[in-house]
């Protein structure tokens, strides 16, 4: 979409959102223009980035392809796109357990810690 073209084999870690020539492309070419919105394209980093982000700051879990739209909104507020203050919202709708096996290459080793209010407490450093 951001290229104004299809796409012959896209590459990407968001799987959900591969789609060289989506069928629904006037669609979203339509909202785009009634909206006044943009079409962004962003890298795989900028994806992993952003669920790692949601899942450390956030608590929520999202598999890549809805990660895009907050590393999308990430990239143009460090581009200066947004005029100040600005109120953003992004819809993120596919959960992490869509595809796991991303969202733990990307995480760090759990922490172990007995089954008591104590040593809990210390491993939070409260």
């Amino acid at each position: 979409m951001v290229r104004g073209r299809p796409v012959e084999n896209p590459e990407t870690v968001a799987t959900a959102i591969r789609i060289g020539n989506p069928a629904s492309r006037q669609g979203a070419l339509r909202a785009r223009e009634d909206s006044g919105g943009l079409f962004a394209a962003v890298s795989d980093a900028e994806i992993l980035a952003a669920q790692r982000l949601l899942a450390q700051e956030e608590g929520i879990a999202v598999e890549p392809a809805s990660a895009a739209s907050v590393a999308g909104l990430i990239k143009l507020g460090r581009d200066g796109f947004f005029r100040q203050p600005a109120q953003v919202v992004a819809v993120v709708t596919g959960h992490g357990l869509k595809d796991p096996e991303t969202a733990m290459a990307g995480s760090q080793p759990a922490t172990v810690v007995p089954a008591n209010v104590e040593p809990l407490a210390a491993a939070l450093g409260l």
